[in-house]
């Protein structure tokens, strides 16, 4: 369409005449985002057919990635990087009288996503395609996404995220691929030619439509598919009869609750309904996308003994495990095979990835609710229990506690980990401890079975969406330094070590990260009203709300400093602006009540003028894809503070390591690999290790009120909690907090480790005002960073689970 300026120019500028019938002088940048998007959407659409195309006549195995999560953030920038087009149009556009950075702003961050599960879902799909892999997402096309956060009164109000209100330019409805789902009804059971045969009839049948996005690979990749599935109301004869006997009413009643399979990411499942909702979602997701797997197998001609050879499927956590048993039934019931091919077939076809050490995260489900919705996939998953506990217990006559720990079916409920570690040929977790803490405790008993199948891949993150992209300004200084090797082989950003004394180097790096704390500044002054000091420590702490992520640690440091500000203000302190970014799930009180406590805390310490100077505390509210690549090139402080033991990876941590700021965390996750990397000394580490945790959880060892009755400090942040203090001005009490960390015993031993944290934030405070030493940390801080590249990730998931190679070019 077009290679050069001139060209982009033209077709530009006719594209908004035939389209929009609109000029230059008259368009909007909204319309000029949506031009420019539909260009991009069409230039990459050969090259996406002729991958396609590729796949199916050379018989390239293919994977399939199946996440309830893509969080892929805003795609013009990252699609305009990739095809090597990013000067030119903002080239281009700058010549039209338009900025490059506001077309992007028009553009909604997809609501396809939460937190790190998602995002890395959406990594894993550029590497595979920058690294020339066949490998696809399949994920549930939600119309409103999570939620979109707004704080009213320093409390978060959930609003909804309608982030497909104008279109999504980047997606092509596949009417013609569309697949049926069947809920309820009952199996009969026949035999039919000497073979058992299962019917399920009086069932419920929906359509699931298919969205495909082109997932573009950098440079001269592959274009691969994201596969996003929509729930749709069937239009057949029962229906319309239904309708012309007055039962109209009643169809649009039924259409709303199919409708609603694909509404809206993680319905709160409290209740039974929103439970049942959540249970849809999943099997809805793996039905779709396994129907549509096969479809595409059926037209290699090969028998289904094979599939293993040309599909692997991974399933990303526990939510897509119903994968298993879907696939295992439509081989048996639509294909024809019996249950060992079947069996053997799906277990050698799929993998999958651990995300969780909380037993609490290990979904499990009623069984007599899956025995309704889904009866046929009940009676294969019991087959599946029946069949594994009978080799269970020839192996293990005497030990039926091992056993029922084991079984996939215990009483009432169906546990997902048990069935994917079972039904899935390798299991893998996601940093090196973590994956020992899968085999010597979360999954242990399954490690003793089978240790095969477990192997670690630490998780990673794409360094063209979260340094190309959102640094350019230390991209093009890297470059500068070593060359650009380093884009193609992340790893080579080791060769920057050579610099990290460099006086010259250091000061250009720092001015890089002065500039980025600039903008930040700006966009919080407009966004906000607030004004922060870019000449400031950023101390930044963004990532999903939880108790074990530990923000309550954080907000109570934060109060302890302003104490301390406040009884000795001729102490000299660095001047610090701590920004939190956090949604809370809508369910969950506790996260809810952390965060008005950090708006409290923030209201008292920036309505004061003897502190303010030197403290500021914010919150950026509705924290998402685009907003981090605003906050995360300017932090120079990363808090990665987890309760040790509880963080599977992180990838929060990777990004600012390579963005160049500065750690203080547990070891915990990839912490501990990021330590292992560039030691102690240019990372501030603190706290309980994950053993210690783990001994204390189970002797039972720890008091929570021990350390409220021997440490001052503590008794005093948390004696200002309750009403009346400085922080509960507003006649609010934190009582709900109070309680989880007094009467519930520190769940996530935050007192315990409160002391640990003070030190910590010290040597923080004594190493930033040296900045050459500052300097040095940041530089071996990105010289490491390739390490965690997602397209190292891949690399090891493509040669050592799926074993896939890449696609030959030409």
């Amino acid at each position: 369409m077009f290679n050069n300026k001139e060209a982009f120019k033209q077709v530009f500028t006719e594209l908004l005449v035939s389209r929009l019938g609109k000029g230059l002088e008259e368009a909007t940048a909204e319309d000029a985002y949506k031009i420019l998007g539909g260009m991009i959407r069409e230039f990459v659409g050969s090259q996406w057919a002729a991958s396609n195309r590729t796949y199916r006549d050379t018989k390239q195995k293919q994977v399939y990635y199946f996440s309830m999560e893509f969080l892929i953030g805003r795609l013009l920038g990252a699609n305009l990087l990739n095809l090597g087009l990013l000067d030119i149009v903002r080239s281009g556009l700058k010549e039209l009288g338009w900025e490059l950075e506001e077309l992007e702003e028009q553009e909604p961050d997809a609501g396809l996503g939460n937190g790190g599960l998602g995002r890395l879902a959406a990594c894993f799909l550029d590497s595979l395609a920058s690294l020339s892999y066949a490998g696809h997402g399949c994920g549930i096309r939600y119309r409103y996404g999570l939620f979109e956060q707004r704080i009213m009164d320093g409390e978060q109000v959930e609003l909804p995220d309608n982030w497909l209100r104008d279109g999504n330019v980047w997606e092509e409805r596949r009417a013609d691929k569309a697949v049926e789902i069947s809920f309820w009804g009952r199996v009969e059971i026949s035999e039919r030619d000497g073979k058992t045969v299962f019917d399920t009839v009086e069932d419920e049948r929906i359509l699931a439509v298919p969205y495909d996005m082109p997932v573009i690979g950098y440079g001269e990749s592959q274009v691969n598919t994201l596969r996003l599935w929509s729930a749709e109301a069937t239009v057949d004869s029962a229906a319309i009869r239904l309708s012309h006997q007055s039962g109209y009413y009643r169809y649009l009643e039924y259409a709303r609750q199919v409708e609603s399979i694909s509404e809206f990411l993680y319905p709160d499942d409290k209740s039974y309904e929103g439970k049942l909702l959540r249970l849809k979602q999943q099997y809805f997701l793996c039905s779709a996308g396994v129907q549509s797997i096969l479809r595409t197998f059926d037209k290699l001609g090969l028998p289904y003994r094979e599939l293993p050879e040309h599909a692997a499927i991974h399933i990303n956590d526990t939510h897509p495990t119903l994968v298993i048993p879907e696939l295992i039934r439509i081989l048996i019931d639509d294909k024809g095979l019996g249950w060992d091919e079947a069996w053997e077939v799906a277990h050698r076809t799929v993998s999958y990835t651990n995300h969780t050490l909380m037993s609490e995260a290990l979904e499990k489900w009623p069984a007599g609710m899956v025995r309704e919705l889904l009866p046929r996939i009940y009676m294969i998953i019991e087959e599946m229990n029946k069949r594994f506990c009978g080799m269970l217990l020839a192996r293990y006559p005497q030990q039926m506690e091992r056993i029922s720990e084991l079984a996939i079916i215990e009483g009432d409920q169906i546990r997902m980990a048990n069935l994917a570690a079972w039904g899935s040929y390798h299991i893998n977790g996601v940093a090196g401890l973590h994956t020992e803490l899968l085999k010597t405790d979360v999954m242990k008993h399954h490690y003793e079975l089978y240790p095969e199948r477990f192997s670690n891949k630490t998780n990673g993150i794409t360094h063209r969406r979260w340094l190309i992209h959102s640094n350019p300004g230390l991209t093009r200084l890297i470059s500068s330094a070593i060359g650009t090797e380093w884009i193609n082989d992340p790893l080579a950003l080791r060769e920057l070590e050579a610099y990290k004394r460099d006086a010259a180097f250091q000061e250009r790096l720092m001015r890089i990260k002065q500039d980025n704390k600039r903008r930040l500044a700006d966009f919080i002054a407009a966004r906000q009203g607030v004004r922060v000091d870019p000449d400031s420590l950023f101390d930044v702490h963004v990532k999903r709300l939880h108790g074990y992520k530990r923000q309550l640690l954080n907000i109570l440091r934060v109060m302890h400093d302003y104490n301390e500000m406040k009884e000795r203000p001729t102490v000299p302190r660095v001047p610090r602006t701590v920004i939190f970014g956090a949604k809370a799930a809508p369910g969950y009180d506790l996260a809810k009540s952390i965060i008005q406590l950090i708006h409290a805390v923030a209201d008292v310490i920036n309505r004061d003028p003897e502190v303010n100077d030197k403290l500021r505390v914010l919150f950026l509210e509705n924290y998402s894809v685009s907003l981090a690549e605003k906050i995360i090139p300017a932090a120079d402080v990363s808090e990665q503070i987890s309760t040790a033991g509880k963080e599977a990876s992180g990838t929060g941590n990777m990004k600012f390591m390579m963005n160049g700021a500065l750690t203080i965390g547990t070891l915990d996750g990839a912490n501990v690999e990021m330590y292992r990397m560039i030691g102690e000394e240019h990372m501030f580490l603190f706290g309980l290790r994950a053993e210690e945790v783990l001994e204390l959880s189970r002797s039972g060892g720890y008091f929570a009120r021990a350390c409220y009755d021997q440490d001052t400090r503590i008794a005093r942040v948390l004696d200002q909690l309750a009403y009346p203090s400085p922080f509960s001005r507003h006649g609010r009490p934190f009582g709900r907090i109070l309680q989880a960390l007094l009467d519930h015993n520190d769940e996530y031993f935050v007192l315990k480790d409160f002391h640990a944290y003070l030190t910590a934030q010290a040597a923080v405070e004594k190493a930033y005002v040296n900045p050459r030493r500052w300097a040095e940390s940041a530089i071996v801080n990105i010289a490491h960073s390739g390490r965690f590249s997602s397209d190292c990730t891949i690399a090891r998931y493509a040669s050592e689970i799926w074993r896939v190679l890449p696609v030959k070019k030409g």
